[in-house]
């Protein structure tokens, strides 16, 4: 029989045994109805940012299995032991998706879920511990009935500067390239722009592409686990390099949004849009 354990900062333990439910969010009791079935519990998740939804997430214990089926209008890391050749792997949740979890440690980040001190937005952090499991694929339950009231969370402008230069830095992620061995160059990010979008907000200088990149970290860490701010050692290229994963791993930006530019910009230049589009920006 399973056992499960959920553990998170400044929140009581929950246990739970075969045949029990949980839900989980800012605010997820309203999920209960009139008519709470035995075993079903909730638990509000302490310090919740206004743009992470009231009901997030369902953990069900089986009589062998213990699967998390993800509810929330955001996105998630969920990271564990899963039964692959490479060892501990780590997936994305998205809305409806389910996962069946490992004996053992997950853990499953809310990325820029918790209001921290300074009123910013940091990660929160729940840990699930499960002992004697098999992973079996389990049936997917269904989301509990209810309207979700969520904010909408932290992101980039579309079609804005940013958001051009999210996609040209982190495109060797959304393109499954994860073991590119640099990130992008201020140069290739500028070449990248200009191509998909013809005019390319003065990226020519170094500095501008700088700025851009220091306000997606900015965005994609929170203030306070921005890696620009804190002091650091060696290459700033590093400091790249985890902008663009996390950037990634935040969907800033997306492979579907890749795919839509570069469809924009082979319909250009098919019907002879070979130039630049536009005149320079003011004050740019």
């Amino acid at each position: 029989m399973p056992r499960v354990v959920v553990r998170g900062t400044g929140m009581a333990s929950v246990v739970l045994g075969s045949g029990e439910s949980l839900l989980f969010g800012r605010a997820p009791h309203y999920a209960l109805g009139p008519h709470r079935g035995p075993g079903r519990t909730a638990l509000t998740l302490p310090g919740c940012a206004p743009h992470v939804s009231r009901l997030v997430g369902e953990l069900v214990v089986g009589t062998d299995t213990v699967t998390l089926t993800w509810l929330g209008a955001g996105e998630a890391q969920l990271s564990g032991l899963f039964d692959a050749p490479g060892g501990a792997r780590r997936v994305v949740l998205t809305r409806s998706a389910s996962a069946l979890l490992d004996e053992g440690e997950n853990q499953l980040v809310l990325l820029l879920g918790r209001v921290g001190g300074d009123g910013g937005f940091t990660d929160l952090l729940i840990t699930v511990d499960v002992e004697r499991v098999d992973v079996v694929r389990a049936a997917t339950p269904g989301p509990p009935s209810g309207v979700d009231e969520t904010r909408t969370g932290p992101g980039l402008v579309r079609g804005g500067r940013d958001w051009y230069v999210a996609l040209a830095l982190t495109e060797p992620w959304l393109v499954g390239e994860d073991d590119y061995p640099r990130p992008p160059s201020n140069r290739e990010i500028f070449e990248r722009v200009e191509g998909w979008h013809g005019y390319a907000w003065s990226l020519h200088r170094p500095q501008r592409v700088d700025d851009a990149i220091r306000a997606i970290s900015a965005l994609a860490f929170g203030v306070r686990d921005d890696p620009f701010r804190a002091p650091h050692v060696g290459r700033l290229q590093n400091i790249r390099f985890a902008v663009a994963r996390r950037a990634a791993e935040m969907r800033l930006v997306t492979a579907a949004d890749l795919a839509e530019v570069e469809r924009t910009a082979r319909a250009r230049r098919s019907v002879g849009g070979q130039g630049k589009e536009g005149g320079p920006a003011p004050g740019a």
